[in-house]
This record gives C-alpha cells, structure tokens and sequence, in this order.
C-alpha cells in the first residue's frame, strides 16, 4: 500500500504533489490532491466498499477520470441521443492511503469537485454519504473514523451509478470527473463558506472591501479567536492587515466581519481582469488555526432597464455564449489548456461572456474567466421537478430534496470570483410558471442565492413565455433580470410593455436578426449564443454531437464563428466563404478547392467583415467592392471558378485594414504539425494541442481526400485523444489513426513524467512522415 509522503504547506493553495500528505501538521490548514492512486473498476462489485475487498486486478488510474469518453459508440447505448450514445453504468474507485499520528484530534475532510453520478462514499467500510447531482462540490469528514500512524491503512471507496437513462439531454461523462482533495485543519477552522470578500463600493478613487469569515469550532472549549487579513494588490504588493477579534463556543460557528479599502483599485474588467488577494489568518493568541487565500476582483457590475449593462461606469453589450461541460474528445475530464485554448479562440470571435450550460462547473473553469477576462452567467440546474422530454429520470428526481444544499454548495464556492455577474436557477423550466407553485420555486431558490450572495442579481432562462402567462401574470416582476431563450423579438416587446424591466437573452440563435434585437435596442444587457463549441449528445443517430457551435469540437472555426467575429469583433476582420446555396451560408469555409475540378463552374462567394468597403479579387483581377450594409449582412459575388487565388481586401476610409486570401490546394504533398505549446509539465492540466495539416507543396492546406493520418508518441508522453471534429464519426477517441475531416485531425499530448522530450511523429500512407518534439519540465509551484 502507498504512504502518504511529506507535503508542502501553503497558504490555500493546493499541494500538487502525487500522493502527497504531511508527515506532521500541527496547525494550519493542509490542503493535498488526492488524484492519484485509485483503483478503478468498469461495473459493478459486491461488498467493493470493504477495506479488506482485493482489488488489485482492477485498473491503476489517477483522476479526473470520465471512462464514458472511452466508448465504444453504439446506437443501443441507453445514454442515447441525450448521452451522444456512450456507455453509461455503474463505476467503483478505491485508494488506500496512511496517515502519521501527529494528524489524530485534527479535522480532516475529502472534497469532491464532482462525481458523475448519484455517488455513494465509504471510508474503511463505513457510509459516509451520496451525492445524486453530478456536477456539484461537495465534502465529507472523515475524522471519526481514520486510522493514524505508520502502517494503518485507509480505504476510501466510491461509487458511481450513470444507470439510469435517459439521465439528461446531453453527455454527461461518468465517473470521478473533476479534482479530489484531502484537507487536514485544526478543530477550529474556515467553514464552508470560507472568507466572502464583497466591494459596496468600487468607484475608480477609491473601493471599499467588505470580508466575512465564516469559522467553526469543532473543538471542546471556546475562545477568542483572532482574524488577520492582508489585502495584497494584483502586483503582489501588501495595501493592508486587518485584525477582528471575537470569541467562538465550543460547537459553535460564528460569522467575523472585517472592512477595508483601496486607494485608486485596479478595476475587474475583461479588458484589465485585475486580481486581488485577501490572505487570511485564523489565530488563537500566536497558533495558526488555519489559512486560506481569497482571490478577488474590484469592479462595480450593475444592470439598468433603460441603458443595458454597465461595468466600472462604462456601458457595454454582454457578448456571451453558452458552453457545456465537455471538451469533445476528452469527455468530460477537462484539463484547463483544453478551457484555456477555447476561451482563447472565443476572444477571437469577440466574445465576452460565457453561461455554465446548465449546471455547475469546475471551480478552475472560473478561475480562468477571471483571470482572462471573460464574464459569467453561473447556472445551477437544467430541470427542477419536471423532466424537459418523456422518460427523462435525470435531476428532476431529486430536486424537492436537494436543490437546497447543490445550490448553497455553488454560490458558497463561486461567490468570491469577479468573472460572475449574474447566477441563473433554471434553464427552459417546465414547471408550471403560471401558478403560485411555480413563483415559490422560483422564489425559494432567489432568496437563498441573495441570503449567500446579496452582492449579484439572479434570473433564469425563460423558454417561450408568450406561450404562458409569465409577463401577465407578475412571474417575470420576481425576477431581477429577465432572462428568455431565443424570440428575441418578444422579448424587446416585453421592455416595451414595460420599460422597467431588465431584460437579456439567456439563449440565442446566430441569426443576423436575433443579433440586431440586441445592437439596436440599449434596454438588452446581451445575450448568449448557442453555443459556443460543438459539444457532445443532443444528436440523432448516426450524428453523436450538436453543430451549432462557432467552432467545432476539435476547435476548427466554422462559418457561423467567422460571421459572428465580423458582428462582434472590435478589430478589423475579412474572412471569405464559400456557399454552396444547398446547405446555406458557409457550407465549406476557407477554402478555394472545388470537390470536383472538372465540373464545378460557379461559386457563391459571401465575406464576413466590419470594414467599411470590400473588395474581391481573383487571380488579381478585381471583382468590384462592395460597402458595409446597415445591417451588417455578408457581402457577397457571384464568382465563375477557376483555379488560383481569391482574394478579399477590407478597407476603412480607403486604407487597407485587413485582408484575406485563399488559394486552390494541389495534391497532398507532406504533413505539417503545430502545437498549441511548446513545454508540457505531467499535471493533469497541461496538454498540447497538435493540428496536423494535410498541405501540397505550397503549404495550402488540402481539404479533400480524407486519407488516415496515423499517430505515435515516444518519450514521456501518451496520446490523451484524437478528433477530426465529425459529428457522425463513431471512432475511438483514444485510438492512434484519425481520418483527416477537411484536411486535419487534432491530436492531444500529455506528458506522463518530465525529463526529456516527448516526441510526436505522423504518418499518411504515400507521404513522408512527420515529427513535432514537445519539451518536458516539472509544473511551476
């Protein structure tokens, strides 16, 4: 069995160090990744939460762990159209692990970040609790019942169950899909609610801060404890140290407040997403009880029925999309390169903003809006009490009972991050609005998000409500924004009816007409387009994803992406389009390659772009230039083909300021590898996206063909996924072949240990091979 060797104690920070716990912890707060080390068994296994149950023959595996992503796809898969037709079941993981003695008589916990589903935990055989919501954080204390002291073991066991299908309309995953930390603390501590730090007033001179400590004492006496915080600015310069004292009784928990302020803050914004930190403290006289370091961001976020939305005194559109959990081949155990590398290409389109489609994320996930900038709608659930279609048994089974305690676990988690603006609790609910039942569901959940976090309006996303009575009856006046699904022409109506009333799209097509409700109308904060990437399930056989993204799963721009960056991009942009008046506006996208040479004649050509003027050329000849229309439709020609170069030029006051060019592709001639990042450390947050490129001998990359591009890695390195980005392939994610779809196919390296190189090498029958080297380095601390 594995011992737990020594860790690092930070301040709240994780100590990621594999299998690491400390040798000894008097004080403080210890917080340990508990990812590595499980057992892992596909299926079900009587008596497997026994310490004593032999699993040696079962999988070594570290988490995040989704073993649905591994297929096989299959039409009788019960997950069906909602699941992407992946396998479903019941799942066990086990890890034994020591404890040295110096940890008897403190507090210590495990805390899940998910567990997909309806888990059940032991710990040495005894039950210490189910969670049936998937997607939420959730802690268990294991202190009555640990062993300390070199050679006493420990079994934590879980159980997963994803049996029962139809569970949702889209994947899932299954498993142990999100991080796993042991956190060791003395009797008197942080409680769930940690340090709430909140800005009543966050002009450009001056912000006033706000702290609450929740802290409990778990100890036999009582005593007057001591919290010391220091306000450290985004340079890592200490602004102040704040001390409050108050006495805890035994049992007891007890909020300590504290108020601060900053001279001249750096203001939150997607522009400046500018972090502060509260260090805080929890003393008894000189012992430290416990640690813990908040970040947070200073920014004031308000919404206005006539104006829209306003961030630090500047009015701007909400520029959202909706995102799913998933990251296409890599399921739902996401590494943060994966969010990093989307979020990034969503800042290209121009997007500003992103809902949690429909539940609650991975905490890293809002780690990383807030420091890139990007704005959220945090949603907690997709259904309350009624299913969305008949036979669904997903969360509408066990809301009258949880919904209370998953939503307290988000809000108290997510409070603290300045990428939230607004929280939704629900999304297209068919419960019955129309009716008192309906507002108190409603309400129960708005007063609880206010009671946790008075400092952030709440909606939800309404769906057809011309349809009920919910802007006749007084439903949408409980609201604090009133947010609806698509009709946008109905919701602009119902500002009008009523001009006091905040109004947003929660969910919106990529209709040129839904996106002008929201240009030309000041009183719409924003909307949130669906989606953002393709994502997997809400397919119909033999499709597996849903396609309405602005990219695809492998992260390919599609043409609705390259229209959107043309409407919300504040840089000048031209992107050509090819139509093929069968399959509507950008049926193939940056290409100038006709399927058929022989017998293709005419082309539709549309260009996306912002720029006052555009002109077409082909094989240098000009093919007029057109101007921006008012309603910033595409611009397009009639083009008779011929091989070559076409051209796009965009020009703002007759200076160039942007331009596009495609050129016929010949044959295939070699491929060519580029990744996302040239180092990879071996945590599981690191990977490296690789493209590789089918292109002829000009570099052009050829999008006919679909020959197999085959994969190999040497050194310390495994190939974690491939995709092409289809959404009717059914081949494994995890093979070593993937079929070029439109001339690439994206392969996902991770390191496994650092040292030495990893080198990736591909290969086409009838082309030489090709090698990218990526270096290898221990994660930065």
């Amino acid at each position: 069995m594995p011992t737990l060797l020594p860790a690092l104690r930070l301040t709240a920070t994780i100590v990621l160090l594999l299998g690491a716990f400390p040798a000894l912890a008097q004080s403080g707060r210890v917080t340990t990744s508990f990812d590595p080390g499980w057992r892992f068994l596909k299926g079900d296994a009587a008596g497997a939460e026994a310490p004593a149950f032999p699993d040696s023959a079962w999988k070594s595996v570290a988490v995040p762990h989704d073993w649905s992503i591994e297929g096989p796809y299959d039409k009788a898969n019960p997950s069906g159209r909602g699941g992407g037709y992946l396998p479903s079941g019941v799942s066990w993981y086990r890890k034994q692990f020591t404890l040295p003695a110096g940890e008897a008589g403190r507090r210590v916990r495990i805390e899940f970040d998910g567990v997909m589903a309806n888990s059940d935990v032991w710990i040495n055989g005894v039950h210490l609790g189910k969670r049936p919501y998937g997607y939420v954080n959730f802690s268990l204390d294991l202190s009555a019942h640990l062993k300390f002291g070199k050679g006493q073991a420990n079994v934590i066991a879980v159980r997963t169950d994803t049996t029962v299908q139809p569970a949702s309309r889209y994947y899932t995953g299954a498993g142990i899909f999100r991080h796993v930390k042991l956190v060791s603390t003395a009797p008197v501590h942080f409680g769930a609610g940690g340090v709430f730090v909140s800005t009543p007033n966050a002009g450009a001179d001056n912000a006033s801060l706000r702290l609450q400590a929740d802290v409990v004492n778990e100890s036999a006496s009582g005593a007057r404890y001591t919290l010391r915080t220091t306000i450290v600015d985004p340079d890592g310069k200490t602004l102040q140290t704040i001390e409050t004292a108050q006495t805890v009784a035994p049992g007891q928990s007890a909020t300590l407040e504290q108020a601060g302020a900053v001279k001249a803050p750096q203001r939150w914004s997607p522009s400046q997403p500018a972090l502060y930190r509260a260090v805080s403290v929890l003393l008894n006289g000189n012992a430290v009880l416990d640690e813990q370091s908040t970040t947070f961001g200073i920014r004031d976020a308000k919404f206005e029925a006539v104006t829209g939305f306003w961030l630090n005194g500047v009015n701007l559109k909400i520029k959202g999309v909706c995102l799913h959990h998933d990251a296409g081949a890599l399921g739902a155990a996401v590494p943060l390169d994966a969010w990093r590398r989307r979020f990034t290409l969503l800042r290209q389109a121009g997007v500003n903003a992103i809902r949690t489609s429909h539940n609650q994320v991975a905490a890293e996930f809002l780690d990383l809006a807030d420091s890139m900038g990007f704005m959220v709608m945090d949603e907690t659930f997709d259904t309350w009490t009624a299913a969305k279609h008949n036979g669904e048994k997903g969360y509408n089974l066990n809301f009258k009972t949880w919904w209370e305690a998953d939503t307290r676990a988000m809000i108290l988690r997510d409070r603290n991050h300045p990428s939230i603006i607004l929280y939704s609790v629900g999304n297209e609910i068919h419960d019955n609005l129309d009716n008192p039942e309906g507002f108190q569901k409603y309400k129960m959940q708005q007063d609880l998000v206010h009671q946790l976090d008075p400092t952030r309006p709440v909606t939800m996303a309404l769906f057809r409500p011309a349809l009920s009575k919910v802007y006749q009856n007084g439903f949408v006046e409980t609201m604090d924004i009133v947010g609806q699904n698509y009709r946008e022409s109905e919701l602009v109506a119902a500002h009008l009816a009523k001009p006091a009333r905040k109004v947003i799209g929660t969910e919106n097509g990529h209709t040129s007409a839904a996106w002008l409700a929201m240009r030309d109308n000041a009183f719409v904060a924003g909307q949130f387009l669906w989606v953002g990437f393709d994502y997997l399930g809400e397919a119909d056989w033999p499709a597996t994803t849903y396609d309405q993204g602005l990219f695809d799963r492998a992260g390919n721009w599609k043409p609705r992406g390259l229209q959107r960056r043309s409407w919300w991009s504040s840089e000048p942009v031209v992107h050509i389009v090819r139509n093929n008046d069968n399959g509507g506006a950008g049926s193939w996208v940056n290409d100038w390659t006709p399927t058929d040479m022989q017998t293709y004649d005419d082309a539709k050509v549309e260009v996306y772009s912002n720029a006052e003027e555009v002109e077409l050329f082909l094989n240098g000849q000009s093919l007029g230039a057109k101007a921006l229309p008012k309603d910033a439709a595409p611009r397009a020609w009639n083009v008779t083909f011929a091989p070559g170069k076409l051209r796009a030029v965009g020009r703002n006051g007759g200076q160039e300021v942007a331009a596009e060019e495609l050129a016929t592709a010949g044959p295939a001639a070699r491929i060519e590898l580029t990744s996302s990042r040239p180092k990879l450390s071996a945590a599981f947050d690191d990977a490296a996206f690789v493209t590789a490129r089918l292109v002829d001998a000009k570099g052009v990359t050829v999008p006919n063909g679909g020959q197999e591009i085959s994969f190999a890695v040497a050194g310390p390195g495994a190939l974690a996924a491939l995709d092409n980005g289809d959404i009717n392939s059914h081949a494994s994610y995890q093979g070593t072949a993937c079929v070029a779809a439109a001339g690439k196919c994206l392969a996902v390296v991770k390191a496994t240990a650092t040292g030495s190189a990893i080198t990736l090498k591909a290969s086409v029958k009838g082309l030489p091979p090709a090698s990218l080297s990526i270096a290898t380095a221990p994660a930065a601390p």
